[in-house]
């Protein structure tokens, strides 16, 4: 059952990139997915699979609303934050939150550090105090 969630996703992340429907690009799509090379099986748990693609279908609306927001009421302040990676994460469920980080227009990941921190960096309308 991962193995398909694992095609799914590389599917998903292939047609948010490139937001071509076409049959060629649906064929070019499924190649890729399938010529990925694989990685060490971990015991991913369904449930977290589940709810990380629930993640993908709410930041899709969230990254529009956001863009829009910036373009309506500028951002002008920066910060640089740390944050934890969720314990338990595999490569594959890490990959996923910093794609999801990375997805939205106000966040991106600078840095994955190795001990279990994500370095990201994110726009503020106003300055925290």
């Amino acid at each position: 059952m991962v193995g398909h969630l694992n095609l799914i996703l590389r599917l998903v992340i292939w047609f948010l990139l490139t937001a071509d429907f076409t049959v060629v690009n649906i064929i070019i799509g499924i190649s890729v997915a399938l010529l990925l090379p694989g990685r060490q099986r971990a015991k991913e748990a369904l449930k977290d699979w589940l709810r990380v693609l629930g993640e993908v279908l709410v930041a899709i609306p969230q990254a529009y609303f956001e863009a829009i927001e910036i373009i309506i009421r500028p951002h002008k302040y920066e910060e640089i934050t740390m944050e934890r990676v969720k314990p338990g994460r595999t490569p594959g469920l890490i990959f996923l939150d910093i794609f999801l980080i990375t997805f939205t227009p106000k966040t991106i990941v600078l840095k994955y550090h190795e001990d279990g921190w994500y370095e990201v960096h994110r726009v503020r309308r106003r300055k925290k105090t």
